[in-house]
């Protein structure tokens, strides 16, 4: 079913980008707001950076950004190991917790960050509050299809065991977010089960499909591994376990395919001549498949907006992250999605 879009933000768009997150901070994430303070897509965009003053600052004077970029200072930073829990308990004035605050009271109108999943899970979930008829977010991965589609995958590691309602929700959130992230008037929905005939899969996925089919959105039915590259479906909705380990599947297999290709092509002479030959049709094939294009995971279903970024991710990949965040403000997902809650609730 198609639903009305909500009318796109018109006032100015804040971002506030965490400054210690990920395996390469805060270098790269200087070298991120260096490419999106050059992108005519993102101007007018104000950004910040949420971090520790003594460490940040230099940087950013260094770099000549000082007078671009705003400092938000925080105490503290979530390393990579901690657990989530000690994230929340102990370390409430890291950039993680700072940068969130600043989204609950309206500072700022979204936080990327590329730092620790878990805790910024369950620090997003605590302060921001999840939107009235979602138990749990999700977190959602664009991925590569056919005819130069993209595929939203959700969850993706944020909730290992979920029930029937939570795959309905996460089936809700997906088909809003590309409605009004990727401008599908209406996404086509497919649960993710190990057959696409009715009586497949585990009673959790029976009733969930059950329900979907008489839900608002597009409900294809049932989908296979093989269809999450397919044209045909737009949103794939499965578990966080099921989904967190066939992402990291998608990843291995990529970089095997990469990794022998090029051994291929440079096993000899002809070989090389034919790579030669080959390099526009190659470099495209690499384009398309570069997973910076696709970097940036929104958090579905919070009451603000928060995109996490992959933690080895390159400039290029976290400045994609930051793309995803000003497009989920500038369309109204948040609204868009506790419209279809309501909806969904009140049928």
């Amino acid at each position: 079913m198609q639903n009305p879009r909500p009318e796109p933000l018109t006032g100015p768009v804040r971002i506030l980008i965490d400054a210690h997150g990920g395996d390469h901070a805060p270098g790269v994430v200087l070298d991120a707001l260096t490419l999106v303070l050059a992108r005519e897509d993102l101007a007018g965009v104000s950004f910040g950076l949420v971090g520790i003053e003594e460490v940040i600052a230099p940087s950013l004077r260094e770099r000549g950004l000082d007078d671009q970029v705003q400092l938000v200072p925080s105490q503290d930073v979530i390393e990579m190991g901690d657990s989530p829990a000690v994230a929340v308990r102990r370390k409430k004035n890291s950039s993680i917790h700072v940068g969130v605050r600043k989204i609950r009271d309206g500072e700022w109108d979204a936080l990327v960050s590329a730092g620790n999943t878990g805790a910024l899970m369950a620090i997003s979930k605590l302060i921001l509050k999840t939107i009235t008829g979602i138990d749990r977010p999700a977190i959602a991965s664009l991925i590569p299809a056919e005819k130069g589609t993209r595929t939203l995958f959700l969850d993706v590691g944020a909730n290992v065991d979920c029930t029937s309602d939570h795959l309905v929700q996460f089936a809700l959130m997906g088909s809003c977010y590309m409605q009004t992230a990727e401008n599908l008037p209406s996404p086509r929905v497919g649960l993710l089960n190990i057959g696409s005939e009715d009586i497949k899969g585990t009673d959790v996925v029976k009733v969930a499909a059950n329900e979907l089919a008489e839900s608002p959105i597009e409900f294809i039915g049932n989908v296979e591994g093989t269809d999450l590259f397919s044209a045909e479906v737009d949103v794939v909705v499965c578990d966080g376990f099921v989904g967190n380990i066939a992402l990291k599947t998608m990843e291995g297999t990529a970089r095997f395919l990469a990794d022998n290709m090029k051994n291929a092509l440079l096993s000899g002479m002809r070989a090389k001549l034919g790579a030669w030959l080959a390099r526009p049709a190659l470099n495209r094939f690499k384009d398309r498949v570069n997973p910076s294009r696709y970097n940036g995971a929104p958090l579905l279903g919070l009451n603000g907006v928060v995109v996490k970024s992959h933690g080895s991710a390159d400039a290029s990949g976290l400045a994609n992250a930051i793309g995803v965040a000003h497009r989920e403000i500038r369309e109204g997902l948040i609204s868009r999605i506790n419209e279809i809650m309501a909806q969904w609730h009140a049928s």
